[in-house]
């Protein structure tokens, strides 16, 4: 699916040279772009809160329209961190714990790479 994603995100930004770099870094980029938004941000407060939520519910948490939520749920569930079921007339939402801790684990990985780094030399 990732493949499919990179794909999409060469294509929406134009020529991105994305083949020159490896695929942890592609990875976490997209990964990164699907949260750069304080919506999806709190979107995923509210989940891991809430254990499951209506889409209804969001639009009321948040104050935005429904269809913007839509649009930040969707950008969401293109890399898995959340997952949906139809319930009545409605979607309900909840986090994908399997891809949230791979996700997870993809940034700590970064995050700490950086320490090890750190705690060698002195930056300047």
């Amino acid at each position: 699916m990732m493949n499919i994603i990179h794909r999409n995100i060469a294509m929406n930004m134009g020529l991105t040279k994305t083949n020159l770099f490896n695929t942890e870094q592609n990875d976490l980029a997209i990964l990164s772009k699907a949260l750069a938004h304080p919506a999806r941000i709190a979107i995923l407060q509210h989940l891991s809160k809430a254990n499951s939520c209506i889409n209804s519910d969001l639009v009321q948490e948040l104050g935005l329209a429904q269809a913007t939520v839509s649009q930040h749920l969707k950008a969401l569930k293109d890399i898995g961190l959340i997952q949906g079921t139809i319930e009545g007339v409605s979607m309900c939402y909840c986090i994908n714990q399997v891809k949230w801790q791979e996700v997870g684990e993809k940034f700590n990985t970064l995050f700490n790479q950086f320490q090890l780094i750190s705690e060698q030399t002195n930056c300047c």
